[in-house]
């Protein structure tokens, strides 16, 4: 079982955690700091408090300890996009899609929004199958720049039954 909650400034140290090793071989490909940490969790705190709330982040917590990030951002004033890390020694439990679910819960009840987009490196599959888990639909794919170049993502959507 996972939960979401707020991010505190004494989350840093675990976020370092989060953001390393193999959960990053496919965002940054570079470690956090500890001051970034400080810094994403304070932007982050930042964004809660704006009105009208564009942002939303939330740790990803087991009964032991935050094993995750999950963030929900609003593109358009209908759309959001949703994105997650998870620390590679949590993976292959369930826990993004869980966590997935309910970020989809509190897009589609809490806010005006009726579409959800995801995307995903193309070598990294098992974002995809947490996805699809979660009721997304593969629809095609969008290019990203990276420091590696031009890459195709994977790109994924999500509807409310009304739209």
């Amino acid at each position: 079982m996972v939960t979401l909650r707020a991010l505190a400034l004494d989350d840093a140290p675990a976020l370092t955690r989060i953001y390393s090793g193999a959960s990053i071989r496919h965002t940054t490909g570079k470690p956090l700091t500890l001051d970034q940490a400080h810094e994403r969790i304070r932007t982050a705190l930042a964004r809660a408090a704006e009105q009208p709330r564009t942002q939303w982040s939330w740790g990803i917590a087991t009964e032991k300890e935050l094993i995750g990030l999950i963030s929900l951002r609003r593109r358009t004033p209908s759309m959001g996009t949703i994105s997650y890390i998870l620390r590679e020694d949590s993976w292959g439990n369930g826990y993004a899609t869980l966590a997935a679910n309910q970020v989809i819960s509190v897009a589609f009840t809490t806010t005006d929004l009726n579409r959800l987009e995801a995307m995903h490196h193309p070598d990294n599959p098992a974002s995809g199958r947490v996805l699809l888990k979660a009721g997304f639909t593969r629809v095609g794919t969008a290019d990203r720049n990276t420091d590696k170049g031009t890459i195709p993502y994977e790109l994924y959507a999500l509807e409310t039954a009304d739209t």
